[in-house]
């Protein structure tokens, strides 16, 4: 509300009720807005403490659901990228084995053999 419409209120409330009651209507309107005031907020803090428990549990519940289904999907995909990167490193040694001759099998085998064959 605001101050104007509360203005108008006053106004028409001292027409009604005259100067002599108008006093004694604000206090008894004062109480009465403070004792529901009061027992709206009773209410509000009993409903949250009625569902705080039950949606604490829920969370709770959730949480050790979706930790359940991750922990799986996790352990595969670190798997997954172990083997890709074990695939990796196996691709680019033998990249390097194939450009490099120094690393080829016919390099590797024993240099004294090349020695034998050669006639002299």
């Amino acid at each position: 509300m605001s101050g104007s419409e509360i203005v108008v209120i006053v106004l028409l409330a001292l027409i009604v009720l005259g100067p002599e009651k108008l006093p004694e209507a604000i206090r008894r309107f004062g109480r009465v807005y403070g004792e529901l005031k009061r027992m709206s907020t009773g209410f509000q803090s009993e409903f949250r403490n009625a569902f705080d428990e039950p949606i604490r549990e829920f969370r709770e519940t959730a949480q050790l659901t979706k930790d359940a289904v991750m922990r799986p999907m996790n352990e595969v995909r670190d798997t997954i990228k172990e083997v890709g990167q074990d695939a990796s490193r196996s691709f680019e040694n033998a990249s390097r084995a194939e450009t490099d001759p120094s690393t080829s099998p016919e390099a590797s085998a024993d240099p004294d053999a090349d020695d034998e064959a050669k006639p002299s």
